[in-house]
């Protein structure tokens, strides 16, 4: 994906993101969404995605679950839950089969 392509998508995907907050009533995250925002990103009220962070085609399934497993192991690492499944806004919930904040598709397999 270009870099043009990606601020696109990039662009997209944090609009969605926030406005489904929005309309989920999700304060606190928007909150924190707000206060990571960096100064000089007058253009938008939130920060979704971080500075710097540039995108790898993802080819094997393996690679896949890899990433999945590392971000879903974040909020434990951090010391917020003793258990991925206890994070509130973690889609390992959606592949555990137990209900979760927002809908994932986990069947790309």
């Amino acid at each position: 994906m270009t870099r043009s392509r990606y601020r696109v998508f990039e662009t997209f995907t944090a609009r969605q993101i926030v406005e489904r907050l929005e309309s989920r009533g999700e304060r606190t995250l928007l909150w924190q969404l707000h206060a990571h925002k960096l100064r000089h990103k007058t253009e938008s009220q939130h920060q979704v995605w971080e500075e710097g962070s540039h995108p790898q085609q993802i080819r094997t399934d393996e690679t896949m679950w890899q990433k999945l497993e590392y971000t879903h192991a974040n909020p434990v690492r951090r010391g917020y839950v003793d258990d991925p499944l206890h994070w509130r806004y973690t889609s390992a919930r959606n592949y555990a089969k137990q209900p979760a904040l927002i809908d994932v598709v986990t069947n790309w397999i």
